[in-house]
């Protein structure tokens, strides 16, 4: 508590030029008046009372959050709130106003946010070549280099090593799953981006996509033991290889969806990437793309021994099929490319795992 009086001295003579904290109290999940069977609330309040620099003595209340199941878990996720608060209340007629927002700093140090604009975010520059170029190359010459059959390997191992990290966490298992069909990323808000007239996948289409994903949200609701530690948006344009030594080293972007999820998250952004670039060369699959696709997914089972993967993938690879068919990240694709992609995620979600042989099978169906 000595902490929290600190800071709070500090924020009343921050609001208030003058200013001086009189007191402060911790208040019950239940507002005055409210239902008293009221047990869960996501803030944790404090009601303040202090007195402005003109000797006025004003009532405020300090809120924080709880991390809780209701996709608060995450540290981001109540930045968020917070901040959706500040941008929200004061907009509003007879609304409480916001006073401040912001975040608390080592040793219970207030760091206020309320001239910030839009966030920013800084990272290290990356020497090496996206793996995108490399499958770009592949799909253009039709044939693999032995590089391209070790980087597969590299990558399928790496992310062995990576989802070998686990735990039961029923919380946080259906958070993943929920993310994956009803997040704006996830498949709704993949569907959502598509145009009403696009080719090859008019919105009855897209709507039947959508209900086969819901249902099998709750198919793999009771599996949270597959829970693992994921990179979250592991795909061709956020993995890199850095130059020199035998060229398999390693650089990661964009590490996203708070790092856990099924494994098959992780395969499956990686791995539809080999059909979609064989969707517009179709010739490329069978000389070159159809290895990787083999060699990714045999090696991180063999490493793993988790033959389960295949049978949670489908989803994922419905959502990742969106992404990769969507006219608003890949416009110039054209109608027949995006109709295989989306017959690969409904071949999958109808047949209830995904089979390897699947790919070969649809692109057979296909000039």
């Amino acid at each position: 508590m000595e902490g929290l009086e600190r800071a709070l001295s500090i924020l009343a003579a921050s609001l208030f030029p003058g200013g001086r904290l009189l007191a402060f109290e911790r208040l019950r999940p239940d507002a005055p008046g409210a239902d008293e069977e009221k047990a869960l609330g996501y803030g944790e309040p404090v009601r303040v009372t202090v007195e402005d620099g003109e000797g006025t003595v004003r009532a405020l209340v300090f809120r924080t959050q709880a991390a809780n199941e209701f996709g608060h878990d995450r540290r981001s996720d109540r930045m968020d709130e917070a901040l959706a608060a500040w941008d929200l209340f004061n907009r509003l007629p007879d609304h409480v106003r916001a006073l401040d927002v912001g975040a608390i700093g080592p040793g219970g140090r207030l760091v206020s946010l309320r001239e910030a604009g839009e966030p920013y975010l800084v990272t290290d520059w990356v020497e090496g070549t996206l793996y995108a170029d490399d499958l770009r190359r592949i799909a253009r010459e039709r044939s693999l280099r032995p590089l391209d059959l070790a980087r597969a390997e590299a990558l399928a191992r790496w992310l062995a090593g990576l989802h070998a990290e686990r735990r039961d966490d029923p919380a946080g298992w259906r958070r993943a799953i929920r993310d994956l069909v009803g997040h704006g990323e996830g498949v709704f808000g993949m569907i959502d981006g598509y145009p009403e007239e696009t080719p090859a996948a008019p919105p009855a289409r897209l709507r039947a996509l959508e209900e086969r994903c819901v249902a099998w949200r709750w198919r793999l609701r009771g599996r949270s033991r597959r829970l693992a530690r994921t990179h979250g948006d592991f795909h061709p344009f956020n993995v890199l290889f850095r130059p020199g030594g035998d060229g398999l080293g390693l650089a990661l972007l964009d590490a996203a969806r708070g790092g856990q999820g099924d494994p098959a998250d992780d395969l499956t952004a990686l791995s539809v990437n080999y059909v979609f670039f064989a969707a517009e060369h179709r010739a490329a699959w069978a000389g070159a793309l159809r290895a990787l696709w083999r060699r990714f997914w045999e090696t991180w089972l063999a490493a793993t021994g988790d033959a389960e993967a295949l049978a949670t993938a489908p989803p994922f690879l419905a959502w990742r099929a969106l992404v990769v068919a969507s006219p608003r990240f890949y416009p110039s694709l054209g109608a027949a490319a995006r109709d295989l992609l989306l017959r690969l995620a409904e071949r999958a979600l109808d047949a209830g795992r995904l089979e390897l042989d699947l790919p070969d099978r649809l692109l057979a169906e296909t000039p």
